[in-house]
């Protein structure tokens, strides 16, 4: 089992979860986070500290998220790692929450 970053986080990038993240598995993108499951030991500690509710074990993922699941693990493999609290992206607060986000995705 790992840990995956879904929807909400688009557009909010809120990074206290890299905060104790004891394996480093967290890797960013211009608008996103992702974990990488080759790093995540499964520790559990980043989900409860997400603002966003946008951290899932794979195994509870909604359904129609679960394609987060590969998009972690692809995107984890050329974004660069984050090991440090970035301040989220300025207007965090007013996308955390919305739905349909993926398209605002930024690659």
């Amino acid at each position: 089992m790992t840990y995956v970053v879904t929807e909400n986080c688009i557009r909010c990038k809120y990074t206290d979860c890299v905060e104790v993240c004891p394996t480093d598995c967290f890797h960013e993108g211009p608008n996103f986070l992702v974990i990488n499951p080759e790093a995540c030991i499964d520790c559990s500690l980043c989900a409860p500290e997400c603002p966003a509710d946008a951290i899932f074990a794979d195994k509870e993922v909604p359904p129609e998220q679960s394609h987060f699941i590969e998009l972690n693990a692809e995107l984890a493999q050329f974004w660069p790692l984050l090991s440090q609290t970035l301040a989220p992206l300025v207007d965090a607060d007013n996308w955390v929450d919305q739905a349909d986000k993926l398209q605002f995705l930024e690659r």
